[in-house]
């Protein structure tokens, strides 16, 4: 059996395993439903996935408010195993500190515990959401009157922001970790990583499988690239290289989903020499498809996307377009670009559907390939559209 590896997560002093037991793909329903709702097999699916996380030395359970029957399935386990030897973690979204309080205390009733090891403020995504938890009569005054209280030892927040944003959060110093997205095909969070590395805040990576490229069904273009290892394996080995990432998330949806991470920890020793060399491939076939000086300076001048006419995202969709006509990645390029325009602060900006291409082009000024952009939109949106998708989590 593989050893879990563990790394101190930040000033928590928690000995986080370098994999996570994420909470949002085994639970029953999408809804906040009651009991009679769930169903008994999906319940015994739920329980069998915990047990396997704990038998590989996974004991990080990650949940949230927002994530339907998660908590009230988890309940009728965590409180018959030794509290202990688990580190648990919830998540509430921002509000003022009274219906903060009240959403948390909804999530212990369902987990049935008297305290969980980590606390993050659910979607700090904007500005407005940081400013929620943070000022005064705000969700951070709840949270610090549950640490006084015991109920909560550590405090985070999960999100989906700009680098800018994430990394003006964590230099606040209120934070003890944060959730957030960094891998190989999105690299744009690192000086937010080294921020947190600044403030000793624990690094969770999130959906390093799903948002990282839908690496369970890897195209046979990535197989081809990735060997000897899987597409799935590089990835975590990528992380993983990064002392300043502490664990990656994975969504299991049932027991054997831990079975190609653990595998690809039998790999770790070998990581240094193996990963630079996969990553040379990679690289080096995008740049012989897409061009050298595309590749170096597509991302120069791109503004974001409010700054955008009609709020196209235009760094994720040339983002999506990157990995789609290099490496085949359609599925899922298809899978984001769809949920533009539907996530709210999430995954916020439109798509290319419709733009003024004079009005995209001025705010585009700074952009080296200002003239071919638009083109690259048009070609983004024939290739990736196909009908309007929403969140799983609407939280």
């Amino acid at each position: 059996m593989t050893t879990m590896l563990k790394r101190r997560f930040g000033r928590t002093g928690l000995e986080m395993p370098v994999f996570s037991c994420g909470g949002m793909r085994y639970q029953d329903h999408w809804e906040d439903l009651g009991w009679d709702k769930i169903d008994t097999d999906k319940q015994r699916n739920l329980e069998a996935t915990i047990e396997r996380s704990l038998e590989a030395g996974i004991n990080h359970i990650e949940t949230a408010r927002g994530y339907g029957t998660s908590e009230l399935q988890l309940g009728k386990i965590l409180p018959t195993l030794p509290r202990e030897k688990m580190i648990i973690q919830t998540k509430v979204g921002p509000a003022k500190a009274e219906d903060f309080l009240t959403a948390f205390n909804r999530s212990m009733s369902l987990l049935g515990l008297d305290y969980v090891d980590l606390l993050a403020f659910h979607g700090i995504n904007n500005e407005e959401c940081l400013e929620t938890t943070l000022c005064h009569g705000g969700a951070m005054e709840a949270g610090r009157q549950l640490q006084r209280e015991g109920r909560v030892r550590s405090l985070g927040f999960s999100t989906h922001a700009s680098c800018s944003l994430i990394t003006k959060a964590l230099a606040t110093g209120e934070f003890d970790y944060v959730n957030l997205h960094w891998y190989w095909i999105n690299q744009s969070n690192w000086p937010a990583i080294k921020e947190a590395e600044k403030q000793d805040a624990g690094v969770f990576i999130i959906s390093p499988n799903d948002k990282g490229g839908k690496l369970y069904e890897p195209t046979e273009k990535l197989l081809e690239l990735c060997a000897p290892l899987t597409p799935m394996a590089f990835n975590d080995l990528f992380c993983l290289l990064r002392p300043e990432v502490h664990t990656l998330s994975l969504g299991a949806s049932k027991p054997s989903d831990f079975d190609a991470h653990l595998e690809a920890l039998e790999h770790y020793d070998r990581a240094a020499e193996l990963v630079p060399e996969i990553e040379h491939r990679l690289l080096g076939h995008m740049t012989e498809t897409l061009g050298a000086d595309w590749m170096a300076r597509w991302q120069d001048g791109i503004p974001e996307w409010n700054d955008v006419p009609g709020d196209v995202n235009v760094w994720e969709i040339l983002r999506l377009w990157n990995y789609a006509k290099a490496l085949d990645m359609i599925p899922f390029g298809k899978m984001r670009y769809n949920l533009l325009g539907n996530a709210g602060h999430w995954f916020p900006g439109k798509n290319a559907g419709e733009f003024d291409e004079a009005a995209l082009s001025k705010s585009l000024a700074s952009s080296p390939f200002v003239e071919r952009i638009p083109a690259v939109l048009r070609e983004a949106h024939t290739l990736l559209w196909d009908k309007p998708v929403e969140r799983l989590s609407k939280s």
